[in-house]
């Protein structure tokens, strides 16, 4: 897989180039700022960009705004956001589109699960953290409409919103394929969802979610 690096440490930049470069990845183009990254992806045409938050030359939310201008030029490439902390402004509208992931700086020690997200994401699907996920859930008040899920049914939609499938989430929680396939069946019936499109009705799910911050 091709991949460009958005990332103004020099000291992981690099040690993520080596570890994508170890898995048999090619790391195209490495860039310190957010003008650099995009020049960076229009010339290397990567298949993917890990890209941190917080980038030179304002070092606030530069790396997701470039993510936002990079996403309007190149729609089919996969985008990972990485961040120290859970910052939630721009991925709304990024998620909605696709193809995108959002993890936490030191989850990338967890190799396995890291690479695993990186492969979704330039699939096609997503991969958001499990505490970017709560953040953005957040604890809802009893006249939200969400509330008539259960327990089980929001952890089941926690997962969906990681970009898990169906048999991930069953692993993840140890139930039975058909177990999940009920629960998700009765997620989207609850929140009106289950006469949508079949391709669309998970993201639709999620951004219920997250709309209603």
């Amino acid at each position: 897989m091709r991949v460009v690096i958005g990332e103004d440490s020099a000291l992981f930049r690099e040690g993520l180039a080596r570890l994508l470069t170890d898995a048999g990845h090619e790391v195209v183009a490495k860039a310190q700022d957010a003008p650099e990254l995009i020049e960076a992806v229009a010339a290397a045409k990567p298949e993917l960009v890990i890209i941190d938050i917080r980038m030179p030359p304002d070092l606030t939310d530069d790396g997701a705004r470039a993510a936002r201008r990079i996403r309007d030029t190149h729609p089919e490439l996969g985008i990972v956001l990485l961040s120290q902390h859970v910052e939630t402004r721009h991925s709304v509208d990024l998620v909605s589109r696709g193809r995108f992931g959002y993890m936490l700086k030191d989850r990338v020690l967890d190799v396995e699960d890291f690479f695993d997200s990186l492969q979704r994401v330039a699939a096609g699907g997503s991969a958001l953290d499990p505490e970017v996920v709560s953040r953005l859930i957040g604890a809802r008040r009893a006249a939200d409409p969400l509330a008539s899920l259960s327990a089980r049914e929001r952890e089941v939609l926690a997962l969906m919103a990681e970009g898990r499938t169906n048999v991930g989430i069953a692993r993840r929680l140890w139930l039975t394929d058909r177990t999940v396939e009920t629960h998700v069946s009765s997620i989207l019936a609850k929140l009106g969802l289950a006469n949508s499109e079949e391709d669309h009705r998970r993201v639709l799910a999620v951004l219920l979610y997250l709309n209603r911050l």
